[in-house]
Order: C-alpha cells, then sequence, then structure tokens
C-alpha cells in the first residue's frame, strides 16, 4: 500500500548506456536506482545513449539522446539536440551520472532546479592509468571540471572517492555525501549449493575455486594474480581460477598464465552473460579482486558477499570500506603479488577462517539493499 505521507517528486536522470544491453557498474547503478525510485511512485525520466524505446507500461520514462556506435562528435550534438527536443515537464531534481554526455546539455538545465552529480569515477584519471594520450587525458578532465562546476551537490560511493573529487576536482567537502551502492537481493541470492552452481557451469566439482570478473585492464591486476596464483599453486597444486570478462589485455594475459605453467589452474570465460554472473559467484569458494587503483566502490564485493560467497580484495579505494566492518582479515596486506598470494594460502589452508554463507548473505541484506539506498539518495536529490 502507498504511504499516505509519501509525496512522488519526478527526477531528470542522465546516464550512460542501457542496462543490460551495455554492462558495467555504471549503467547497472543507474538502472537499479531509477527502477527502485519509479518503484515508491516517483516519476522518472532516464536519458542515456543507446536506450530502447519506453514500453508501453514502463514506470520509467527513456529518452534516447544518440546511437552508442556512431562518432563521439555526432553522439555529442546529437545528445544535445534530442534533449532539447523532450516534452516534459520540469523536474523537481536532476540526477547526472558521466560528464562526457552532460557536457552538451549542462547549460541547457533549469537554473531553478537542483543538479547532482553521482561520481562513479575520475575519467580522465582512469585513462591515464591505462596510458592515454596526454591531450585526450587533459580534454577528459577539462570535461570533468566544466559539469562538476555546474553541479550544487554530489553524491560518491565511498569515502576514497570523495577524496579524489575533493582533491583533484576542487569540490569542496560540504557539497559531497557519501553512500554505497546497493545490490539487487533478489538476483543476486544463494539459491545455489556450491556443486549445483558448478553443475551448472560445468565447472570442477572437487577443486578449490577461486573467481574474479573483471575487464581486462591493466589497473584491475589479473596480472598480478597470475603471479600471486603461480605461488599459491607450488603448495596447493589443484587450485583453479575462474576469470570472467573481455578487455584488451586478454591474449596478453592469456600468454602470460601459460608462461607461469598455470594452463590447468585457470580458465578465461570472456564475457559472462549476465544471467551467470551469480551462480560463478556460488560455485566459487572465494572471489578474489586484486585492483591495484581506482576501485571507487567494488560491486562486485557486494554481489559476490550478497551470493554468499566471501571476498579476498587489496586495500584500494571503497572496497575496505566495504569489508572493515565485516570480514577485516580478508582485505590483504599490500596490492602485489607476494601479498595476495599469502593470504590465497592462509585461505585455502585454513588459517584465515571464512565467514559463513548465511552471515554474507545477512551483512548484504541489511546494509546494501537497494531500496533502502535508493530512499538515502532520494533525500540528497530533493535536499534544499
Amino acid at each position: 500500500m502507498k504511504n499516505s505521507n509519501f509525496k512522488s517528486s519526478s527526477f531528470l536522470c542522465i546516464g550512460n548506456g542501457w542496462f543490460p544491453k551495455m554492462p558495467g557498474g555504471l549503467n547497472r547503478y543507474v538502472y537499479e536506482l531509477t527502477h527502485h525510485l519509479a518503484a515508491k511512485h516517483d516519476l522518472i525520466e532516464l536519458c542515456g545513449v543507446g536506450l530502447p524505446e519506453s514500453p508501453s507500461k514502463s514506470p520509467i520514462q527513456l529518452t534516447n539522446l544518440a546511437e552508442p556506435d556512431s562518432p563521439i562528435w555526432q553522439r555529442l550534438w546529437s545528445t544535445r539536440v534530442n534533449f532539447d527536443r523532450r516534452k516534459t515537464t520540469q523536474p523537481d531534481a536532476i540526477n547526472l551520472h558521466f560528464a562526457l554526455y552532460d557536457l552538451p546539455i549542462i547549460s541547457n538545465l533549469p537554473k531553478d532546479v537542483p543538479v547532482t552529480f553521482t561520481f562513479h569515477g575520475p575519467w580522465a584519471l582512469e585513462s591515464d592509468r591505462e596510458g592515454a594520450n596526454k591531450l585526450g587525458v587533459w580534454a577528459k578532465h577539462w570535461i570533468e571540471q566544466r559539469v562538476y562546476d555546474r553541479c550544487d551537490r554530489f553524491i560518491v560511493l565511498s569515502k576514497a572517492f570523495g577524496n579524489i573529487l575533493h582533491q583533484h576536482y576542487r569540490v569542496p567537502w560540504g557539497k559531497i555525501h557519501v553512500i554505497p551502492g546497493g545490490v539487487d537481493i533478489d538476483r543476486f541470492q544463494p539459491n545455489l549449493s556450491r556443486l549445483e552452481a558448478r553443475e551448472k557451469l560445468h565447472w570442477h566439482q572437487d577443486r578449490p575455486i577461486l573467481f574474479t570478473p573483471r575487464r581486462l585492464v591493466n589497473r584491475m591486476g589479473i596480472d598480478i594474480l597470475l603471479n600471486a596464483l603461480a605461488r599459491v599453486r607450488s603448495k596447493i597444486p589443484e587450485v583453479w581460477l575462474a576469470i570472467a570478462g573481455k578487455g584488451a589485455l586478454r591474449e596478453t594475459l592469456e600468454r602470460q598464465a601459460i608462461a607461469l605453467g598455470l594452463a590447468d589452474n585457470v580458465k578465461f570465460l570472456g564475457f559472462l552473460p549476465d544471467e551467470l554472473l551469480p551462480v560463478a559467484y556460488q560455485a566459487a569458494d572465494l572471489t578474489v579482486v586484486p585492483s591495484q587503483s581506482l576501485e571507487g566502490f567494488g560491486l562486485i564485493v557486494l554481489e559476490s558477499i550478497a551470493c554468499g560467497t566471501p571476498v579476498l580484495c587489496t586495500p584500494v579505494g571503497g572496497m575496505p570500506e566495504i569489508l572493515e566492518p565485516f570480514s577485516p582479515e580478508l582485505i590483504t596486506a599490500d596490492t602485489d603479488a607476494d601479498a595476495i598470494a599469502e593470504y590465497l594460502e592462509a585461505v585455502l589452508a585454513g588459517e584465515i577462517p571464512l565467514p559463513s554463507r548465511s552471515d554474507c548473505r545477512h551483512y548484504a541484506t541489511t546494509n546494501f539493499n537497494w531500496t533502502n539506498i535508493a530512499q538515502q539518495v532520494r533525500q540528497v536529490l530533493l535536499a534544499d
């Protein structure tokens, strides 16, 4: 029943791509946030790139701004034109999520409506860490700064990214609100036994299995994890690592695994269909997140824990903020291969006890339920 004291509001959200057609943490966040706001009878218009037409009974009005495969200049021009053509009433609040597609419309936003930017990561810094050319990095930083200067307040998913927003983009802490991401506890849940999950994926039944779903780029640390696994294998030869994800480094990483003698210990799964991701979490004994830098939140950590599977992570970005209250012993002492190997060996040998499946599930549902997270976000968006 609808709460009689609840007053519905209208929100305009500018995202990036359409989840699940375009996977990724930002797209998933926007998809789930808007649907949870709409579930409480708020009126939502979501604009983005590559969005489908709004289903007739959808609680969310979708506005496609551009096609994702068009040249960038055409995308930006289309974004401006299609945004101006919208025939909608003025919203109560505006929520931006990706500076590139916010730039063409930022000057056309109504001046008397609060604008909140949800900071998912430092676009320019991430590009710099991946070796992008200096001009491109400068341009991205310029775009970000221009958009941020127009915003009234900011949401970050961790204190770690709040620090980056403050230090690199000169946003005062008084404008920054820390609200963690949420997890879809209905989709990510322990509804299979470990053996059932392994059977469904055709994975080994009798080997200790590690799982990591990551984009195959430098800062994700897959190369470091492979080096760590080579050390672990010398003591626990049956250990097996499943790596889900695609990226520019796949062939390089596959050659590295072979050179390290890990042909029987590593499986590159490529892109894992979204419906199989909860199954993979449940099939593993442990999820490993070996990030080396700029891990603003760590949605993988939440998804795995919600499925009942503990997580070992490096002390990077927002991930320790998730695990510190729950399982601090599963945060490695450093980001290098030796530190990761040391912790993996201790976990697999039983020297570091793992939280139970039920304890993992309880922690996720109690602290990161999207229903509660969405209401926290709503309060910030509507704040005077």
